[in-house]
């Protein structure tokens, strides 16, 4: 809207205050910032469903209750997915609680944590917060938990990340089913990238549940479902484990948003399947393309992938930020593989090209 005559030519001052600003020349900022690419989380890049992103505005109505009732109809959803028992399920705030509540209900002083190296490291940090010794072992020549070498008779706890972080790689079905069997210790198995798997050598391992009283399987809606910042997981087991795993939490970690978003996610399988089939030719791509220019690609069954890149991880991982490319963390069992999130198409052109030019 212009100024009127009167403001415009009545204030000397006004006029005295703009003639420096017009005088001046316009200012030069440079072509627009480009917002980096985050790879380095396992995020999942196309985010929650409609449904769940209208479940979470219409939950604010609903912020001053506790979350009690939802969270016992999330629960019942849950289990007549898996077909169990409500009595079965244990919601948590993401699949991390339910790993912190597993360190600390069966491990501590002479009970020890048996872990693969590497994998997802936060079972490991609570068990030795829990006063407990970490045995860590090495994966096998495919990647995969070596089992047999994972038996302690003094082991509290044994976790299984399947497919595995930070390899992407998976424990065939039948060696994991022996070891259940054979399992005199409690049996942690992290199903965190399930949805993604389309290896026929792999297998949930939640129907084992309902004869297995030493097993504990985890589940999260951060991966496939796209809630990682709202926070939502759970445990299947049996009764006695769930109540003892209960009886570590805090009331009422889990928030009513979350607890609404992840019902509309279970309504939304669409999504969910979507989802998997992009993910699946994105990974593709960037494995062949990678396997097109030498570097050697772990079979992946996940929202990533981890490669050999021939050289230590850490420089390259620092080089490839400054080029606006985040992604995954040094692992020290793996010093030289570099992990990598599956982002959207264009995210991982971005990677490639910012890839090829730190290591030419």
């Amino acid at each position: 809207m212009p100024l009127s005559r009167r403001a415009f030519i009545g204030s000397g001052v006004a006029i005295a205050a703009l003639r420096p600003a017009l005088a001046k020349p316009p200012r030069f900022l440079g072509p627009p910032v480009r917002a980096p690419v985050r790879l380095s989380a396992n995020e999942n890049p196309y985010g929650a469903c409609p449904g769940a992103m209208t479940a979470m505005r219409e939950a604010c109505a609903r912020s001053w209750r506790y979350p009690d009732e939802e969270v016992d109809e999330l629960r019942a959803e849950i289990a007549k997915l898996h077909d169990v028992p409500a009595e079965w399920i244990l919601v948590g705030d993401g699949s991390s609680e339910i790993l912190k509540l597993a360190a600390s209900a069966y491990t501590g002083s002479g009970r020890k944590l048996v872990t693969a190296d590497p994998t997802f490291e936060s079972c490991g940090k609570h068990a030795e917060a829990m006063g407990a010794e970490v045995v860590r072992v090495p994966l096998d020549a495919s990647f995969a938990h070596d089992l047999p070498k994972m038996t302690a008779p003094d082991a509290g706890l044994v976790y299984l990340c399947n497919p595995n972080n930070p390899t992407a790689s998976i424990t065939p079905a039948a060696r994991v089913r022996a070891f259940v069997d054979s399992a005199p210790f409690m049996v942690l198995i992290d199903e965190a990238y399930h949805h993604y798997v389309d290896s026929p050598d792999y297998e949930s391992v939640v129907p084992l549940v309902k004869n297995h009283p030493r097993l504990i399987v985890a589940r999260t809606f951060s991966k496939i479902y796209g809630l990682a910042g709202a926070r939502l997981g759970y445990a299947i087991a049996q009764p006695p484990v769930i109540e003892k795993l209960a009886a570590q939490a805090a009331f009422d970690t889990v928030n009513i948003f979350a607890v609404a978003a992840g019902r509309a996610s279970l309504a939304d399988a669409a999504w969910a399947a979507d989802g998997r089939r992009r993910n699946a030719a994105t990974r593709a791509h960037v494995a062949g393309e990678l396997a097109r220019r030498g570097y050697s690609v772990i079979p992946s069954q996940a929202n990533f992938i981890m490669f050999e890149t021939r050289k230590p991880v850490k420089p390259l991982i620092a080089a490839l930020k400054e080029r606006g490319v985040e992604v995954g963390r040094l692992f020290p069992a793996l010093p030289t593989h570099l992990r990598v999130t599956i982002g959207r198409p264009d995210d991982m052109e971005r990677f490639l090209t910012a890839f090829a030019a730190v290591v030419a």
